[in-house]
């Protein structure tokens, strides 16, 4: 039997993802019924999922052999209780490159300084000599995927570069630490720190007041992982004392960021609208395709999520 494959999103992400589902589908040799309308719910077999969606209650697909997530962040998910089957997130080729682009790009321009000389071409002959890279220490919080890749394209520029994750993780190229002490030296040696986590109840406001305490006096934050990891009013407080040098914020607790927060008009603070990572239909159908391909073929699936820690 063809499976029946249901996306689960709005009008627009459907038109953007039929055609290379449909191309993907075939140029794996899966004959499948794809549809954002496929009927009773019974007769889906993969349900491609977008958390906003109006399907939230799962309990009527019964036929359900897996939700594939369109999104990588899934903390919206993996409380559902009526959800029963595996759940991916997504990660794709994209998704990844952009991140590290967006995350490469803002430690450089942390570490050389470079708003420094933006704001001063006035004509005065102001020199500011960075140091190189091998003698600027950049700390990335979580060590997942995106975390991982991040973490080892700082490393191959020269930066000395540590990774913090909840369990050990072993990243080539950079000092790998964990737990709770490992926190702690995380963040002590963090000139430039990078939030890539999820979020979970155990990361949900984890930059709070006392560990940006421990942080080097005017590092840098810069936050394209989720809003809610920082206790907001905490930084700007630490930003006010001038204990922190700078942030650079892509993701907030509301978005769009509301016009009248203040982290807008804090001359301390780069505002960048959710852009450092975006899922591209493209390579996202490739990613699940072949976790519908590896399904149907009774093998693993990619980026299974584990319900019990979010990710």
């Amino acid at each position: 039997m063809s499976p029946r494959i249901l996306f689960s999103a709005s009008e627009a992400k459907w038109h953007e993802y039929e055609g290379h589902l449909r191309h993907n589908l075939a140029a794996a040799g899966i004959t499948a019924e794809l549809s954002p309308d496929l009927g009773p719910p019974e007769e889906v077999d993969y349900v491609v999922y977008a958390p906003d969606s109006d399907v939230q209650d799962f309990t009527p697909f019964t036929r359900l052999k897996a939700v594939l997530s369109l999104w990588a962040g899934v903390e919206d998910v993996v409380g559902n209780t009526t959800l029963r089957v595996p759940l991916t997130r997504m990660v794709d080729s994209g998704l990844t490159e952009g991140m590290v682009e967006y995350v490469a790009g803002h430690v450089l321009r942390h570490h050389l300084n470079i708003d420094h000389a933006l704001a001063h071409q006035s004509g005065d002959w102001v020199r500011h000599v960075p140091p190189l890279a091998r003698h600027r220490h950049v700390t990335v919080l979580g060590l997942g995927v995106l975390g991982a890749a991040c973490a080892q394209a700082l490393a191959e520029l020269g930066f000395v570069v540590a990774g913090w994750s909840r369990t050990p993780r072993d990243v080539e190229g950079v000092t790998c630490l964990s737990g709770p002490e490992g926190l702690e030296q995380a963040l002590a040696r963090a000139e430039i720190l990078v939030l890539l986590l999820p979020l979970t109840p155990g990361t949900d406001s984890l930059l709070n007041a006392a560990h940006l305490d421990q942080l080097p006096s005017g590092a840098v934050v810069i936050n394209p992982g989720r809003g809610p990891l920082i206790d907001d009013e905490a930084l700007l407080a630490a930003l006010d004392r001038g204990d922190l040098g700078h942030a650079t914020l892509d993701v907030f607790r509301t978005e769009p960021l509301p016009p009248e927060h203040p982290f807008w008009a804090h001359p301390k603070v780069t505002v960048t609208p959710h852009i450092a990572s975006e899922t591209r239909a493209e390579t996202a159908s490739e990613v699940i395709v072949e976790n519908i391909r590896r399904c149907e073929a009774r093998l693993p699936l990619l980026h299974l999520v584990d319900r019990d820690l979010g990710y």
